[in-house]
C-alpha cells in the first residue's frame, strides 16, 4: 500500500493494481502546481465531506477515469443525480471492495456543497488491505469516537489534519494519535491558506518528544506503508 500526498487534504492511495483518490482539491490549490488532473486515473474517489476544498475536482477526475465515487448517502446521491457511478456508505458501515475493506467512521466538522446543498454528516475512512491498515480522518475535531478505532483495527498509519482553526491542531492531533493507538502519523490540511499555516519543525518536534513520528510530505511524495519510508516520485 502506498499513499501519495497531493496537497491539502488530497491523497492518492495505491493498493496492488487499484488506485483511490481521496478528497480531490488540486486545480484550486495555490500550493499545487505539480499534479496534472488528467494524470490521475483512479478506480475510486473517496470523499470525506462536501466542502469545496475536498470536492472541487471530483467531476473532472470522474469524467476522465470513470471512477466510482464513495461517500455518505447525501454526497453520493448528489453525484448520482449528475450521472456518476457511486457507492453510498454511512457512519459505522463497512464494505469489502476489490482492493480491500473500507469503513466510514465519524468526524466532527460541517459538510455542505458550494451551492449550499446539504452534504450529510462528515466522516473519515479506515482502509485495510493486505494486512495493512490506514485511517484517513478527514476534516475533524478531536473526538472520543476515535477510541473505538483500535478496538477493531491495528493501524499502521494515521492521516490526521493538523492545521488548526478549521480542524484539529498539533496538540489535539497528538491526543488523537493516543486515542487511535498509532504513533505513525501523516499530517495534512495545513499551510494551504493563511488560517491553517503552521511551524512544521515545531510540529515535528512535539511528536518526536512523545516518541511519535509526524511526517509532512511535499506534494508528490509517497509513503510506502509497509516500511513507512517515503521518497520523491
Amino acid at each position: 500500500m502506498e499513499v501519495k500526498f497531493l496537497g491539502h487534504g488530497c491523497l492518492e492511495i495505491s493498493v496492488d493494481n487499484k488506485k483511490i483518490v481521496v478528497d480531490p482539491f488540486i486545480s484550486g490549490n495555490p500550493k499545487n502546481n505539480i499534479t496534472q488532473l488528467n494524470s490521475l486515473n483512479p478506480d475510486y474517489i473517496f470523499i470525506t465531506h462536501a466542502h469545496q476544498d475536498h470536492v472541487l475536482d471530483v467531476e473532472k477526475i470522474a469524467d476522465n477515469s470513470g471512477a466510482v465515487i464513495v461517500s455518505n448517502f447525501e454526497i453520493t446521491t448528489y453525484y448520482e443525480k449528475l450521472g456518476y457511478k457511486v457507492h453510498p456508505m454511512n457512519h459505522g458501515g463497512k464494505w469489502e471492495f476489490d482492493f480491500g475493506l473500507a469503513k466510514y467512521v465519524n468526524a466532527i466538522h460541517t459538510s455542505s456543497f458550494a451551492n449550499g446543498e446539504y452534504g450529510g454528516n462528515p466522516g473519515g475512512f479506515i482502509l485495510k488491505s493486505n494486512n495493512k491498515c490506514i485511517y484517513v480522518a478527514g476534516d475533524t475535531a478531536l473526538t472520543y469516537d476515535m477510541k473505538l478505532i483500535p478496538m477493531e483495527f491495528n493501524l499502521d498509519l494515521a492521516v490526521l489534519p493538523i492545521g488548526d482553526n478549521f480542524t484539529m491542531g498539533i496538540e489535539d492531533a497528538l491526543i488523537a494519535s493516543d486515542f487511535i493507538e498509532c504513533n505513525n502519523v501523516l499530517g495534512y490540511h495545513y499551510d494551504t491558506f493563511g488560517y491553517i499555516e503552521i511551524n512544521k519543525e515545531v510540529a515535528k518536534n512535539k511528536f518526536k518528544s512523545r516518541g511519535k513520528e509526524l511526517q509532512l510530505l511535499e506534494i508528490g511524495e509517497v509513503i510506502k506503508v509497509w516500511v513507512l519510508i517515503f521518497f520523491q516520485l
